[in-house]
């Protein structure tokens, strides 16, 4: 997963006669914190590089001489400790040599002896007072609740700075005319930085053409092997032809993205690929998965109807969640009885969410392939089918009114039913398609009244703390649904909107 530096430095006194006391243990303090920060990224399965500055800052000369430093080892997000008193001016020749989009992070004790407090709130508002965003966090490295926020936070900080560098690649253009899906260029490059580049689905047809034979039939050996009677080919729409065409036009948008450097992407499908060549299912499906034939390999988000605001909150989930796979669905159906929701869609559920499992054995135990609709989908291919394994999930989407855009975000649960239920509320909708029988920590009518389009994002694990400091970090006003939006208390620069 791509990744973005973090840095850290700790602000001092300037009087030599303090620092040369203090500026062993306020090392010591940093050093402790990078440590910390590595420990925990690392557990999660993806650890940026982290650079500690070789000193504290005593000096205009040490805040300038640091700052390069640290600018040169490619430093996107700064940790700003705080563990005595320091002079706040010298905040600026530290923070100016980064530029001012650089995300910070104040980061104090609360140690009676020094006034590690005091510091921060000093520095912090000559920061703030001048329009820098900037969050507050206080605590030791010591507690859990305190490192949880950091962690947080920084997770949020790399998502924001990692995407603000990266292009979305549209193949085809917004499907069917969803406008909730158009990638919206001046908001979406204001906020976040990234842009788009579109590529006409003509030439994920011409290089599927190009794709050696070999490799597709190993793909197609390979789903055979893990599904077996599962893979049910009918003669007419799933056959091994079929099926050879959803893996070739896997690999072609897989040798697209590489080739043009993209990095997340979406397939418009209908109504061309999937009238006159194949539905996109199984290609999205492995786009988005963590591994392949091949074996292991990095998701690469793509968003089913190339939509762009599912990938942009994709990739943003993506990121903030260590790398995991991400879900697209449909806002499908609401059973109040129940109240729970079926997100289903003939679309890219990872097959990830099966089983949760990093190995297709355990997740593919649960799939199976049924053939395509031909009523939807003339060029046949196969529909990807399971239910989502239960577990905690954080629901998320990018929306814009009149031009500004927010983010809708919500905790969830993917429900362990009966199967007997499950086939029956399948039923209600499609059976061949993948589903979540989700429940959300809001009402129906709370969720109605904010959700901004027909697709839902998601994310194994709640980081609905994470989304909302990225959110934060890029001025997008973030909507949390349910009691933890009752918690809520909006930054300084949006309360002073």
């Amino acid at each position: 997963m791509r990744n973005t530096t973090v840095g850290l430095v700790l602000v001092n006194d300037e009087r030599p006669h303090v620092y040369r006391e203090n500026s062993q243990e306020n090392m010591e303090v940093v050093k402790k914190w990078a440590e910390v920060i590595k420990e925990r990224l690392t557990e999660e399965g993806n650890c940026p590089p982290i650079v500690v500055a070789s000193e504290t800052v005593t000096s205009v000369r040490v805040a300038q001489k640091v700052g390069a430093e640290l600018a040169q080892a490619g430093v996107k997000q700064l940790i700003m400790c705080y563990n005595v008193w320091n002079f706040p001016y010298l905040a600026w020749p530290l923070v100016n040599s980064f530029g001012r989009d650089i995300p910070i992070l104040s980061l104090s004790n609360n140690n009676g002896k020094y006034p590690g407090n005091v510091g921060l709130l000093a520095t912090d508002g000559a920061l703030r007072q001048a329009g820098r965003r900037i969050h507050r966090i206080i605590g030791s490295y010591n507690d859990p609740d305190t490192v949880e926020k950091v962690i947080n936070w920084v997770r949020a900080s790399q998502a924001v700075t990692t995407i603000r560098n990266e292009v979305f690649g549209i193949y085809g253009g917004h499907s069917m005319g969803m406008e909730t899906g158009y990638f919206h260029m001046i908001p979406v490059q204001k906020a976040l930085g990234c842009t788009a580049y579109q590529i006409d689905q003509l030439l994920a047809v011409k290089v599927m053409e190009e794709i050696p034979q070999a490799e597709v039939e190993k793909g197609r050996k390979w789903f055979e092997s893990l599904l077996g009677e599962r893979l049910r080919y009918d003669g007419h729409m799933l056959t091994e032809k079929t099926l050879e065409t959803q893996i070739r036009l896997y690999l072609a948008i897989k040798k697209l993205n590489e080739g043009y450097g993209l990095d997340f992407c979406g397939i418009k499908g209908q109504r061309e690929l999937t009238e006159h060549i194949c539905l996109g299912d199984v290609a999205e499906m492995l786009l988005n998965d963590p591994y392949d034939w091949n074996g292991p390999k990095e998701p690469t988000v793509c968003a089913t109807e190339a939509d762009a605001g599912a990938a942009i909150t994709m990739q943003l989930l993506k990121y903030i969640s260590g790398g995991l796979p991400t879900l697209f669905m449909d806002v499908r159906l609401y059973h109040p009885e129940l109240d729970l929701w079926d997100m289903c869609n003939s679309g890219n559920h990872s097959s990830f969410y099966a089983a949760h499992s990093t190995d297709p054995a355990e997740n593919f135990k649960k799939i199976t392939f049924h053939p395509a609709l031909e009523y939807y989908f003339k060029a046949g291919g196969a529909s990807v089918e399971f239910d989502a394994a239960p577990g905690q999930l954080t629901f998320a989407r990018i929306g814009f009114y009149d031009g500004e855009p927010f983010m809708v975000i919500v905790p969830a649960e993917s429900l362990d039913l009966p199967a007997e239920k499950r086939k029956e509320l399948g039923q209600q909708t499609d059976p061949t398609w993948p589903h979540v029988f989700a429940r959300l920590a809001c009402s129906f009518d709370e969720f109605l009244q904010y959700f901004p389009a027909n697709h839902m994002q998601g994310v194994l694990g709640d980081h609905t703390d994470r989304l909302v400091y990225a959110c934060e970090l890029a001025g997008i006003k973030p909507i949390v649904l349910g009691e933890r939006g009752k918690e809520y208390r909006p930054p300084i620069w949006e309360v002073m909107k």
